[in-house]
């Protein structure tokens, strides 16, 4: 099989399909993250720091980083905050994702977006799956729009950070991949 079938001149294949088209501009977003947690501090915030760092790696920019307690009220209020910003594309939570009592970062993120992204929690979880088999079933991770900002929320571990930005988002919030990306979509938003 030839694998440049699919790619055009100055396309570069991705894993699990489509392509990076170099003729393309990037576009740098602005990303806040959210970490969820009642447990971390900023200091010992390991995967809010791996975000970061994966954001900026990716040309991105990090636009604000807080953390909160696993508290209805106080993620509604980060989230909103930042929805409102103008100054910000991408909000990525980290925590609260799973099925404990507390765990209810995908319930507020979800009674926030006007669209949602299905897609997101279903190929994360296939990701996941590949790497710690039917344990993926207990995230919870969701996507979507929340007026004109996309909303991700991510397991509040390490490894589930990295399975998500390094399997979806690092493509999906590239301006040069192929066929589509949610970053040329923002502004049509």
């Amino acid at each position: 099989m030839d694998s440049d079938r699919n790619t055009p001149g100055g396309e570069k294949p991705l894993p699990g399909g489509g392509a990076l088209d170099a003729a393309r501009a990037f576009i740098a977003l602005r990303v806040a993250i959210l970490t969820v947690s009642d447990t971390r501090s900023p200091d010992s915030d390991k995967s809010g720091d791996l975000l970061a760092g994966r954001i900026a790696g990716a040309g991105h920019v990090l636009a604000a980083r807080t953390l909160v307690r696993d508290d209805p009220a106080q993620i509604r209020a980060a989230l909103e905050d930042w929805i409102r910003d103008g100054a910000v594309d991408v909000v990525l939570t980290t925590g609260g994702t799973g099925v404990t009592a507390r765990d209810c970062t995908p319930d507020v993120v979800e009674s926030l977006l006007t669209r949602r992204l299905d897609g997101f929690g279903e190929h994360f979880r296939r990701i996941s799956s590949e790497i710690i088999g039917t344990s993926a079933l207990q995230s919870r991770a969701v996507g979507g729009v929340a007026d004109g900002t996309f909303i991700f929320a991510l397991p509040g571990s390490p490894s589930g950070c990295r399975d998500a930005w390094d399997g979806v988002l690092r493509w999906q919030l590239d301006s040069r991949v192929r066929p589509c990306n949610l970053a040329e979509m923002l502004s049509r938003l």
